[in-house]
């Protein structure tokens, strides 16, 4: 179906009243300078909204309007149009009616867009439909998925590899199977980055090999058949990490970077040899996506004020604690940019250096030679520093050491594995460190998680059962002004209800009460203290008042509760 219009866009608008002829005149001039097309224009210029603009040309157009958040999407239904015009054109194909197919379309006036998709859709007939151009390209990351294409390869290099009994230098050899290897590396990698995974796991298993990417905290699973290739992605990842590729005993760590899709992706790996082969897990670090501030970690103000105010302190530890992947490194560098002054000589000791900052004296360990977290540490403190941040505070040494440059008027950053702020202070007298030198340099501890996002896009209120609301009541939680919410599932959010993530903190001071606690090493009167001080609040805390406003799920705070009790109510039913 080819639509027309009897006449031009902006007159249409005016005519009808939706604009004026003063905002026309202006769009138009923007419009003469920017390329843009005029719908786009009148959108970014907020004469109109896109929903508005659609709804008038489907009007006009006499073609549906359509909301495809809510539909379930078939990827094959989709394919019908090659990824690459799709794209180009803002187009999808909904529904495949055998003689005839439903096509939405951003800009249903784009002609010469419908005239270059219709011989690619031959000869079946296009039914139009209008959708917005937010829900045609979230769909494009779900539908267009590389997930086939990483199953071609794998199955073109198995065939390749068919008689070869293990892969090693000698049967990577061959172009065409290097070239293999390569196609299908890159497709993994490309998917990664398309859904916004933060690792990738490669697991052999018996029969079968697992590629798993982590997805706002959550693991998705592909499975492939030809388990037999495992070892030639371990082999060419050994290689782009410059590691050992002889060595199939022992865990080995390295690193590479990749260019996908005009990003460019730091790749921290490491192996592991499992029952069926080695494990490989990379840890992807988008470079291009530059540095996050305090202010675009999530804090809320209140924390960011005392957060601030502590890091710009002349000396004393500062320790960001929570598990791996909670975002401990994201915020230490949003201080380091803050801090990073003319005026103040900044060294870094980390394992590995995971960006790159102007300014900053940035050392990276290797235990091979002997330069390890204490020994540069002890170097870096004859260097004239101001501020020192130590990537991981792990063993007795570098702890007691940094502590005591703590004390000696430096500001030392670092981070610590631990549940929450609390138990932190209490971990470093456990790894050996003095309680007294504790008590003494320690200044702050930030502890941190991260929490899925509910999806704006199909966001609903939601009325919590009656175990959930016996727990709440049991927290002294009102829930009067509460607005609960839970995600339905739609394309933006691959139909799991949530999309990104955001961070909860809690931040714990010390006052004289837990100074005094400490030097006892008295952990019961530490924890009293520090649940008695003014400004603290527990992660818990946070992470409801999230849900309360409707940013995450109560599913999401009970994964980050410090203690769930067993409530049972009328009807019997536990917590």
């Amino acid at each position: 179906m080819r639509p027309s219009l009897k006449m031009r866009l902006g007159d249409l608008l005016v005519h009808e009243q939706m604009i004026t002829e003063a905002q026309l005149s202006e769009a138009l001039n923007v419009q003469a300078s920017s390329g843009r097309k005029l719908g786009a224009t009148l959108i970014s210029l907020e004469f109109i909204s896109e929903p508005q603009l659609l709804r008038f040309l489907a009007q006009q157009l006499n073609v549906p309007f359509l909301d495809i958040s809510q539909r379930k999407l078939s990827p094959d239904i989709s394919k019908l149009l090659s990824e690459v015009y799709a794209r180009r054109y803002r187009a999808l194909v909904i529904e495949d009616h055998g003689d005839s197919v439903l096509m939405g379309m951003s800009d249903p006036a784009d002609l010469r867009g419908l005239d270059q998709l219709a011989p690619m859709l031959a000869p079946k007939r296009i039914d139009l439909a209008v959708v917005q151009e937010s829900q045609i390209l979230a769909a494009f990351d779900n539908v267009y998925r590389r997930t086939d294409e990483i199953t071609n390869f794998a199955a073109q290099l198995h065939e390749e590899y068919e008689d070869v009994e293990e892969f090693d230098l000698n049967s990577l050899g061959d172009e065409t199977s290097d070239a293999t290897v390569v196609k299908l590396l890159q497709s993994i990698f490309e998917d990664a980055v398309q859904v916004r995974a933060s690792d990738i796991h490669i697991e052999p298993d018996e029969g079968l090999l697992r590629i798993r990417q982590r997805v706002d905290g959550v693991l998705q699973e592909h499975t492939l058949n030809q388990v037999k290739i495992a070892s030639a992605l371990v082999l060419r990842l050994k290689l782009m990490s410059g590691l050992d590729i002889s060595e199939k005993r022992l865990p080995q760590d390295g690193r590479f970077n990749i260019k996908v899709r005009s990003h460019s992706i730091d790749v921290r790996l490491s192996t592991m040899p499992v029952q069926h082969g080695e494990s490989v897990v990379m840890r992807l670090l988008d470079q291009s996506a530059g540095l996050l501030s305090l202010d675009e970690t999530g804090m809320p103000v209140h924390v960011l004020k005392r957060v601030r105010s502590i890091i710009k302190r002349p000396h004393g530890m500062v320790l960001v604690t929570g598990p791996t992947g909670s975002g401990k490194t994201t915020t230490l560098y949003g201080a380091l940019s803050e801090l990073n002054q003319q005026e103040s000589k900044i060294i870094t000791v980390e394992d590995p250096v995971e960006y790159r900052i102007g300014r900053i004296n940035q050392v990276q360990i290797n235990s091979k030679i002997g330069l390890s977290f204490a020994s540069i540490l002890r170097t870096a403190l004859r260097q004239d520093p101001d501020i020192i941040m130590v990537g991981e505070m792990r063993d007795q040494e570098t702890v007691d050491i940094g502590l005591r440059a703590a004390l000696t008027g430096h500001l030392v950053l670092s981070t610590l594995h631990t549940n929450d702020a609390i138990t932190s202070a209490m971990r470093l007298i456990d790894m050996g460190a003095p309680a007294y030198l504790v008590a003494s340099s320690l200044r702050a501890i930030i502890a941190q998680r991260l929490v899925r996002r509910i999806c704006n896009d199909c966001k609903v209120p939601y009325l919590p059962d009656h175990q959930e609301l016996s727990w709440l009541k049991y927290l002294g939680e009102d829930t009067a002004d509460a607005h609960f919410s839970k995600g339905r599932g739609c394309t933006a959010c691959n139909h799991s209800g949530y999309k990104g993530r955001v961070g909860i903190f809690e931040l714990l001071e010390m006052d004289d009460a837990m100074m005094d606690a400490l030097r006892a090493n008295d952990t019961q009167e530490f924890s009293k203290a520090a649940k008695k001080s003014a400004n603290f609040s527990p992660l818990s805390t946070m992470a409801l008042n999230y849900a309360k406003q409707g940013i995450t799920s109560l599913d999401e705070v009970f994964k980050v509760a410090e203690y769930i009790p067993e409530i049972v109510g009328d009807d019997d039913a536990a917590i």
